[in-house]
């Protein structure tokens, strides 16, 4: 059974090597590096700071996936939107991780009265990634073309974007994020 729970210091290993493995195979970061597990102490850190989610699933103590909600952007008129990120081991692919992940970060994000999340796709290729956002009520908005190049071709960015609590229908109910910046 697997099991969805706000991740903890010590899932940070687990983690960085889902991360990395992700980084080294996949298109869903543009990141080509892996980061270290000080770098991810210091994201994951960031977020929480934020008091954004940031859940890891499990199964029989094995951390399996994880996923987190980050600031769309910086500006203050951005304080209701966020961008979901959502990584799975490849040992566990194609066992609903990811939509059980996407699932709970949905409502902890609704609960802390957000109206929009976004999904920033990498690869116009990557079925599994798109099928499971429009699975979980996501509406494509676009694809930008080859705007990065990782393993030597171009990629595309695919946006889609899922209103929460009843995204733009009525005036927010909540202060939504603190932010400031670029």
């Amino acid at each position: 059974m697997i099991t969805i729970r706000p991740s903890t210091d010590a899932d940070l290993p687990a983690i960085t090597a889902i991360y990395g493995w992700n980084v080294l195979n996949g298109l869903g970061t543009f990141e080509e590096d892996p980061p270290a597990q000080d770098e991810m102490t210091r994201r994951r850190a960031a977020f929480l700071e934020r008091g954004l989610p940031y859940l890891v699933a499990e199964e029989d103590g094995v951390v399996l996936g994880y996923a987190y909600a980050g600031p769309f952007r910086l500006r203050a008129a951005y304080r209701y939107t966020v961008e979901d990120s959502v990584y799975v081991s490849p040992d566990a692919v194609g066992k609903g991780v990811g939509k059980a992940l996407l699932t709970a970060l949905i409502a902890q994000c609704e609960a802390l009265g957000l109206r929009q999340m976004v999904a920033v796709i990498g690869d116009s290729g990557n079925a599994a990634s798109i099928g499971l956002h429009a699975a979980m009520g996501f509406e494509p908005r676009g694809v930008f073309p080859s705007m990065g190049h990782k393993f030597g071709r171009w990629v595309d960015l695919v946006w889609m974007q899922r209103p929460l609590n009843g995204g733009g229908e009525r005036q927010p109910d909540s202060p939504g994020l603190t932010l400031s910046g670029v």
